[in-house]
């Protein structure tokens, strides 16, 4: 059975932010909000928390995981970047954008793209989540909480406590929160190309 905190979405209340970061370094899987969606959020580390949240999604090794990032330095660490890559990564984040990069040594095996070996990164700019990823210190396993069959991911954190109560750790109410995807930008092989437009906007690339 989840814990369920409450934060506030605008002054996250510090002590239950370190509770939810105890969480994960223990293995744990929790739901946490960020200003596009809920996601499933676990430590880089923990294969069985990856394991956890390839269940709820029913996800196969074609998925790109996502590595939640606190800056561009932090990125630059996971993923290589080409010089186009880095400056449009800086103008675009933080912001409602995903980016599909070749992955470092830093990120382990199992999370890569099975064949292309690459890895999503994100920065944030909801309160929860960056708050999450200072306490943590380092970046946060994370994939929307869509469910399988669905298109859309869980908006109600009452809905979400219903259905995944007893698959969780923790779930983390930062209030409704309204699905609208992320743009998803490939920057690999010297290419750059806008994948999935979703809300962000980039007109550098249109």
């Amino acid at each position: 059975m989840a814990e369920y905190f409450e934060i506030h979405p605008v002054n996250p209340q510090p002590r239950l932010i370190q509770q939810a970061v105890e969480i994960l370094r223990c293995g744990g899987v929790i739901v946490y909000p960020t200003e596009t969606s809920y996601a499933l959020g676990a430590h880089i580390g923990d294969k069985q928390a990856m394991d956890t949240i390839r269940r709820i999604r029913r996800l196969d090794d074609t998925h790109n995981f996502t590595l939640l990032c606190t800056d561009l330095s932090q990125v630059s660490a996971f993923t290589r970047m080409g010089n186009d890559a880095h400056r449009l990564i800086k103008k675009l984040t933080p912001g409602p954008f995903t980016f599909v990069l070749d992955a470092t040594r830093e990120v382990p095996r199992r999370l890569q793209h099975a064949k292309k070996k690459t890895i999503g990164v994100r920065v944030p700019e909801h309160r929860i989540a960056l708050a999450l990823l200072e306490q943590l210190g380092e970046p946060l396993l994370t994939s929307t909480l869509i469910l399988p069959g669905e298109k859309y991911a869980m908006q109600d954190p009452y809905e979400i406590r219903k259905k995944l109560d007893h698959e969780l750790e923790l779930i983390i109410d930062g209030g409704i929160v309204e699905y609208q995807p992320t743009t998803v930008i490939a920057c690999s092989d010297n290419v750059i190309e806008i994948v999935r437009q979703g809300i962000g906007i980039a007109p550098m690339l249109e």
